[in-house]
């Protein structure tokens, strides 16, 4: 069985709805995560981790838009809205690490005006590990650097977007 990422609220090569996008930097949305599911995990795994990345962002590195770990195995969905601040709606036991935004929730699609369509990636990692050992308020760059030594297989789901 395959390893299989999707959302209720779009399909794969996707344009991401407005609901998803930034409230932020003008780009007018409602900066809400969206709803998320995943079936066919290896075998062996113990916890998930999500990270959600732009790499066309003009940053010379991409841009980190949300990152979740600790995710239960047990789990195999997160809510629209998930990602809000605080985590109050995020399975229990799992954690947001800071987005190049500054925060540790959920940021959205926000790209410059003109620049053309944006990849937004969402990848879902399965892990052999029940908990990541990284520190509170650690980036994402540095989760992710961790979920590569305990990753068993991923999942894909990509939406575009521009303005």
């Amino acid at each position: 069985m395959a390893f299989v990422l999707k959302s209720g609220s779009f399909a794969d090569g996707d344009m991401l709805p407005k609901a998803f996008v930034h409230s932020a930097m003008g780009a007018g949305g409602d900066n809400l995560s969206p709803d998320l599911s995943w079936s066919g995990a290896p075998e062996g795994t113990q916890s998930f981790a999500l990270t959600l990345y732009d790499p066309d962002a003009p940053t010379g590195s991409g841009w980190w838009h949300w990152v979740v770990y600790d995710i239960p195995a047990t789990v195999t969905s997160l809510p629209r809205g998930a990602g809000a601040a605080g985590g109050a709606i995020l399975p229990a036991g799992a954690k947001m690490g800071h987005t190049d935004f500054g925060t540790a929730d959920y940021g959205g699609a926000a790209p410059p005006p003109g620049h053309g369509p944006h990849r937004y990636i969402f990848t879902l990692y399965a892990l052999n590990t029940p908990k990541l050992d990284v520190p509170a308020g650690c980036t994402a760059a540095y989760i992710g650097f961790n979920i590569h030594f305990a990753q068993l297989g991923e999942a894909r789901l990509t939406a575009l977007y521009q303005r």
